[in-house]
């Protein structure tokens, strides 16, 4: 754990506060970061003798040059996880910097502490990472997830529900957002990670629906009050760790095909829309041309709102502002003009499935 890299830091800080020249030597004595960089490589023989005994060692200038390498001052272990890592060296008059060296150690042993379980953390996001991009293969390799849950020590049991969350704008670090999302499911009972910049996938494990709405609730609401901006889509419980290829495609369509205004969208209420969006072309086509026409076209953000509120008129027509009259003589346009009423329940799911067959055709004739 004390690498040239730490070890420079080290000496970096801790000399900038104390005014003193430090030195810090690996387990072979060796100087690995100093203020005087041509020290740096030399051997330091009372760090020898600290490795040796454990102990601290005290050089006082009546003593200059008895060891090699070395200069006056104090010299103490480095411990981490109950081992000598290496030696830390205060150059100066050992009466003056007795006092405060036992700070030093301390504060030397807190920072490779802290290095290293930001390391661990760093390593246990990767191989998430790692074991999220084998699940979401077509054909993934289950000996590697399961090498990497073991790595980890996690263990997914059905039933599981994926997420996917799409960020637009935040000012929060990916690592800390995976922390805190794992400490608001629990770690044990989750996989959490970035598929790239702006796309988090949360697989939950083992939950009752119950227990992962409530979960997932706590989710959408502490994101908000982190006023990050968002969209996040949520598949239907599954079985087998084979469907999570599946179960990200259905997230993945549910963000593209649902309005953009919303931020909170299951793959269950889109479903239906999905079907529309997985036929073939040609069927899509031939709908379309028999059910559209200019008038569907010119009132279909009006059918949409009545779709949506259940074709209840005097909503949708508060919703839109509108006079109920003229709610009323749109809708009979369109029963006019198409042959469909949208106030009864078989003509109005014609016409619903006819809109978003539209959609989707225009909005592949945009990507090609």
């Amino acid at each position: 754990m004390l690498t040239r890299e730490i070890a420079q830091t080290i000496v970096l800080e801790t000399s900038l506060r104390l005014n003193r020249n430090i030195n810090i030597m690996d387990e072979k004595g060796i100087i690995i970061a100093s203020c005087d960089p041509s020290r740096i490589d030399d051997i330091h023989e009372g760090a020898l003798e600290v490795l040796k005994s454990g102990e601290t060692l005290i050089i006082p200038f009546n003593e200059k040059g008895v060891w090699k390498g070395a200069h006056p001052g104090i010299n103490l272990p480095i411990v981490f996880q109950d081992r000598i890592v290496g030696v830390i060296g205060i150059t100066g008059n050992p009466e003056d910097i007795q006092e405060f060296s036992g700070i030093v150690k301390m504060i030397t042993e807190l920072m490779i502490k802290e290095k290293f379980i930001a390391s661990q953390l760093e390593w246990k996001l990767r191989t998430k990472e790692m074991i999220i991009e084998e699940l979401l293969k077509s054909s993934p390799s289950y000996s590697t997830i399961e090498r990497g849950l073991n790595l980890i020590g996690l263990n997914l049991e059905a039933p599981f529900i994926t997420h996917v969350i799409q960020m637009m704008d935040r000012a929060i670090s990916n690592q800390t957002l995976t922390y805190k999302i794992e400490g608001m499911i629990g770690e044990k009972q989750c996989l959490v990670g970035f598929i790239n910049t702006n796309r988090m996938f949360i697989a939950f494990s083992g939950f009752t629906q119950q227990e992962a709405d409530k979960k997932l609730q706590n989710i959408y609401d502490e994101l908000k009050k982190l006023k990050l901006k968002f969209r996040l889509a949520y598949s239907t419980s599954f079985k087998s760790m084979s469907k999570f290829n599946q179960s990200y495609i259905d997230c993945d369509l549910a963000l593209q095909i649902s309005d953009e205004a919303e931020d909170f969208i299951s793959f269950a209420d889109v479903e239906p829309k999905a079907l529309i969006y997985k036929i073939d072309r040609a069927w899509g086509e031939r709908f379309n041309t028999r059910i559209m026409n200019k008038t569907l076209l010119k009132y279909a953000d009006t059918l949409e709102a009545f779709f949506k509120n259940n074709l209840n008129i005097q909503q949708t027509a508060e919703d839109l502002y509108l006079h109920r009259n003229t709610l009323i003589y749109r809708l009979s346009k369109i029963e006019q003009e198409t042959g469909y009423d949208p106030k009864t329940f078989k003509d109005a799911l014609t016409l619903q499935l006819a809109l978003w067959t539209d959609k989707k055709l225009k909005s592949e004739e945009l990507t090609n």
